[in-house]
């Protein structure tokens, strides 16, 4: 769940090329094509006394199609296939849980949980894609990549919805404040969904799912829009949306769970990131911190 403000480089197997030539080439090829077009196979490229073969294009538009190949990281297949599915449940547990809701049934709040997750996970890709496109891949939508805690967190939080309404259909607390926590707990929801978006399409290039550990050229620190506010916004977002979908849920026992689990996680996660950062931006992050603060129960 990292966020940075930096973009890693890498060679794209370039340099494993026995010609010491072709790395050159492939450059002068790359920027040709960036460039809207192929031009002349036999052009010099200003500032290179090296010529661009046909034979170095072709080898550029291979490896860069290769990254989207059924296998690789940035698979195509694999993107479209997770959509698809993300879609389907998205669309099918909405129906459900709008059902039992008219047929005022409790249990509505599990395929809602579902609903939320499908959404976020969804909006994880999307705006990392829009955002940063050479940084979306199949891992962008976060389904896998997060280990097995975050995945049984979910599940037990599922199973509590399930059996805490099947067990005690009817309402514990008054009516008015079963309200008054279902509507909070939307309203956490909607805010940490919308402001975690927001921190990546703020950052733009700038944002990765992966913590930066050396400072590149173009690592910049990012203070307008919602950083200008919070510090670590998607942090924030993601932290807050947890405690809506278990507010709206109705679970005690995963609320205290979730609450702990993501405070924790966070403030130690943020401890070492603003350990690096104000290694790359020294006093400008320190007055960055005096600024805006973090949102999170722990977190300084």
């Amino acid at each position: 769940m990292a966020e940075r403000t930096s973009l890693g480089r890498s060679s794209g197997g370039i340099m494993s090329h026995t010609n010491s030539q072709r790395p050159s080439r492939l450059q002068e090829a790359a920027r040709l094509i960036a460039g809207g077009g192929l031009g002349n196979s036999s052009e010099v490229v200003p500032g290179s006394t090296m010529r661009t073969t046909p034979a170095d294009i072709v080898h550029a538009v291979d490896l860069y199609a290769a990254q989207f190949q059924s296998d690789k990281p940035r698979s195509l297949a694999g993107i479209a296939l997770r959509s698809f599915i993300l879609g389907l449940l998205l669309s099918l547990c909405a129906g459900v849980a709008a059902g039992l809701i008219y047929l005022a049934m409790p249990i509505w709040r599990a395929p809602f949980f579902l609903f939320a997750l499908c959404l976020f996970h969804f909006l994880e890709f999307w705006t990392t894609a829009h955002a940063n496109p050479s940084a979306a891949g199949v891992s962008s939508f976060l389904l896998t990549s997060n280990g097995s805690a975050y995945n049984i967190a979910h599940s037990c939080a599922l199973l509590e919805t399930i059996i805490s309404h099947v067990l005690y259909p009817h309402a514990i607390l008054p009516p008015w404040a079963h309200t008054l926590l279902l509507g909070f707990g939307l309203v956490l929801i909607f805010l940490g969904q919308g402001v975690r978006a927001a921190a990546i399409l703020t950052a733009g290039p700038s944002f990765s799912h992966l913590v930066a550990h050396h400072k590149q050229r173009d690592h910049i620190l990012i203070r307008h829009g919602i950083y200008s506010i919070l510090r670590h916004p998607s942090y924030f977002g993601f932290f807050w949306w947890g405690i809506g979908t278990q507010l709206v849920c109705g679970n005690l026992i995963s609320l205290v769970g979730y609450a702990v689990a993501l405070a924790w996680f966070f403030k130690a996660r943020i401890k070492g990131e603003e350990i690096l950062l104000v290694k790359f931006f020294g006093d400008e992050y320190v007055d960055y911190t005096k600024q805006t603060f973090i949102g999170i129960p722990g977190a300084k």
